[in-house]
């Protein structure tokens, strides 16, 4: 077997979209003869746990973990928040203090370049120079965010010159959320300086989605490969699933200030008052973290009476959930780089069979995929109307989404997707 080393900070236990992407790169790789090397940590802050995700380790991975310090415990301390750090600005509890609010962002963006887990840099590169120096590696892959990840890879790169890629699962400088850093011109320039080290000392990159993949060769990568995320067939369940009672349209992950489902909720503030017999029928089901400017706009709306949250629940009970909810609901974020964002949650939404209802540029990456699997409906802040006819006819006759359960979704299973990455490992080991 050829060895992979595997950086990455999102690792089981952790919960969370971050984590599936290698927990399941990693299931596979031993199947084309490459072994899994991951080195992560053992002590870090996850936004959620999902201890059921452990089992998914192959026999065939060695874990390396090594203490890491994160100043999060003094962030709470000066902001008197009790909530596990998330990402995206995503805060459940409203902030009693926008000051310290707006200082804990200043120094987020401005001191800890490129991420608060700066500080495991110099100690990881130290340990994994050590591994490397009495390990055989053939190729390195490092993941972020958090962008830390590439720049251990980075260090190690120059000492060592083993073949490495880095993933970029989110953009760097242009993800959504970075205006909202409050950077100086200094802490913006030092973080595109960075990421145009990563771009350009890496042999090859790999992103989720085309658009991202067009814009990080615009910043200078020498070389882009997109490898997007997908479903498990292992995870899939088998045989029927009985549908929810109510018709549930159901929101998997984090709803961020950014994601607000502003088209959604007008079209069921519309029912509510046209069609009272129809809203009651209908329940909002949303599993994961929920920012309480969403669930103040529930209420503003009083539309709250048909949300049911689910707090984090183990992946293998989400699978179940989506099988049994009547629509699977996805909302883009309204920010410039929204074109390009393509939710690894959308690939399980497929293997799942429901159809889809997005919010979303329907000239995205996004609107691309669901027309080609023919799995839903996409839809911009000026389709109300469709919106509400596609619900109204649902209640009618519930055989009219049927033609969204049937598309060709082969190509994004993890395993097939695995395949792809081992073509790129071959190609860059058989270099050297």
């Amino acid at each position: 077997m050829k060895r992979v080393l595997i950086i990455t900070y999102y690792w089981p236990p952790s919960g969370g979209a971050g984590v599936q992407r290698w927990l399941k790169f990693v299931k596979y790789l031993p199947k084309f003869d490459y072994q899994p090397i991951v080195y992560t940590h053992e002590n870090g802050e996850f936004p959620s746990i999902d201890e059921s995700l452990v089992k998914e380790v192959p026999k065939e991975a060695v874990v390396l973990k090594t203490k890491i310090w994160e100043p999060y415990n003094i962030y709470k301390k000066v902001s008197g928040t009790k909530e596990r750090i998330n990402s995206g600005f995503l805060t459940e509890e409203k902030n009693k203090s926008k000051v310290v609010q707006n200082i804990s962002t200043w120094i987020r963006g401005n001191l800890f370049i490129p991420d608060a887990r700066k500080y495991w840099i110099k100690p990881s590169v130290k340990y994994l120079s050590d591994y490397i120096s009495n390990n055989q590696i053939d190729v390195i892959i490092s993941t972020g965010p958090p962008h830390s990840m590439h720049l251990i890879a980075l260090a190690l790169k120059k000492k060592f010159d083993i073949p490495w890629i880095a993933d970029f699962r989110d953009p760097w400088t242009n993800i959504d959320y970075y205006k909202d850093l409050k950077l100086s011109r200094m802490a913006d320039n030092r973080h595109k300086r960075l990421e145009k080290s990563v771009l350009t000392k890496s042999d090859c990159v790999i992103s989720v989605g085309s658009t991202l993949s067009e814009e990080l060769l615009e910043l200078g990568a020498i070389k882009v490969k997109t490898i997007t995320n997908g479903y498990d067939s292992d995870d899939l369940i088998k045989g029927n699933v009985e549908l929810d009672e109510k018709i549930t349209i159901a929101h998997i992950g984090s709803f961020t200030k950014s994601r607000n489902p502003q088209l959604l909720l007008d079209v069921l503030d519309e029912l509510r008052a046209t069609h009272p017999t129809v809203f009651n029928r209908l329940e909002l089901k949303l599993i994961g973290k929920v920012d309480y400017s969403i669930s103040e706009e529930f209420a503003r709306l009083k539309i709250d009476s048909l949300v049911r949250k689910i707090e984090y629940i183990p992946h293998e009970d989400v699978i179940v959930e989506q099988k049994k909810s009547h629509f699977l609901l996805l909302v883009v974020n309204d920010t410039p780089n929204a074109k390009g964002i393509l939710t690894g949650k959308v690939f399980e939404y497929l293997a799942a069979r429901r159809p889809i209802i997005a919010i979303a540029p329907k000239d995205g990456d996004l609107a691309n995929l669901i027309l080609e699997t023919e799995s839903g409906i996409v839809l911009d802040n000026s389709n109300k109307s469709d919106l509400r006819e596609l619900l109204l006819k649902y209640v009618e006759d519930n055989t009219i989404v049927n033609k969204f359960t049937e598309g060709r979704i082969g190509q994004y299973s993890r395993e097939s997707l695995t395949k792809d990455l081992v073509l790129l490992l071959d190609e860059l080991t058989n270099k050297n």
